[in-house]
């Protein structure tokens, strides 16, 4: 059964930058496409970012514009999700997720989680 465990998480303020990373376990990584994906306070779960399994393929939610990275470690099963130039509206729980197909902006198209992680901005 495929787990996943971010970490990295916490507080920052604006302008500031905070990494996250995401192991994953109990399947073969390099088959999965990952994904980055946050919920605010009264919002809807948003993609951050995904990554497909061989790492050059990526997409980004709108709101990104440049400001973060993803990627990911085949061989230590890990994937990273790089923020900067926060915001207070990049305030959220972020999640890791998991899929076997083609990156996709649908949240319900991932079908592992990992229990996310809390990313505060502080104005």
């Amino acid at each position: 059964q495929v787990q996943l465990v971010e970490s990295g998480g916490g507080l920052a303020q604006t302008g500031g930058s905070l990494s996250l990373s995401c192991v994953f376990s109990g399947g073969t990584f390099s088959r999965y496409t990952m994904g980055w994906f946050r919920q605010g306070p009264g919002k809807e779960r948003e993609v951050v970012g995904a990554i497909r399994w061989g790492g050059g393929d990526t997409i980004y939610g709108d709101f990104v514009k440049g400001r973060f990275r993803i990627s990911r470690d085949n061989v230590k099963n890990m994937v990273y999700l790089e923020m900067n130039s926060l915001k207070p509206e990049d305030t959220a729980v972020y999640y890791c997720a998991a899929r076997t197909g083609t990156y996709s902006r649908r949240y319900l198209d991932y079908g592992y989680w990992g229990q996310g992680t809390q990313v505060t901005v502080s104005s």
